[in-house]
């Protein structure tokens, strides 16, 4: 039970080779586990924080105002009130849901609280 973490973790890294990523924790307690902890000191090991491959937020507890997640549902929820006449069963819906959340790239505010995606100021040459 204690190395799903780690399994979901290197499956969200199959799908994002070469990708850094910042993963959203809600403070359970398996994200704390030591296989888990083990994990990211291998796959970081060696780089500065502000270089790590993986990185780990955790959140407050009941503070959807620091969860970006909280968007994504919103703005997939809101695309199938939009598109409800699409819906003719609940498997579906699941798949119009997950086409709407895995196919595209999110640029809430909330994610540039934690200054992994902090925009870089670009260089402006004359």
């Amino acid at each position: 039970m204690h190395y799903y973490p780690v399994l979901f973790v290197k499956y969200l890294q199959s799908l994002n080779i070469g990708a850094r990523i910042l993963i959203f924790w809600d403070g359970a307690s398996y994200h704390k586990y030591a296989e888990m902890r083990e994990y990211l000191g291998l796959v970081n090991q060696n780089l500065e924080k502000s270089e790590w491959l993986i990185r780990c937020e955790l959140f407050a507890p009941n503070a959807p105002e620091q969860n970006p997640v909280e968007d994504i549902w919103l703005q997939g929820k809101t695309f199938l009130r939009k598109h409800w006449y699409l819906c003719k069963s609940f498997p579906l819906i699941k798949k119009l849901f997950m086409l709407v959340t895995h196919c595209q790239v999110f640029d809430f505010f909330k994610l540039n609280m934690y200054g992994f995606f902090a925009k870089k100021p670009k260089l402006i040459t004359t």
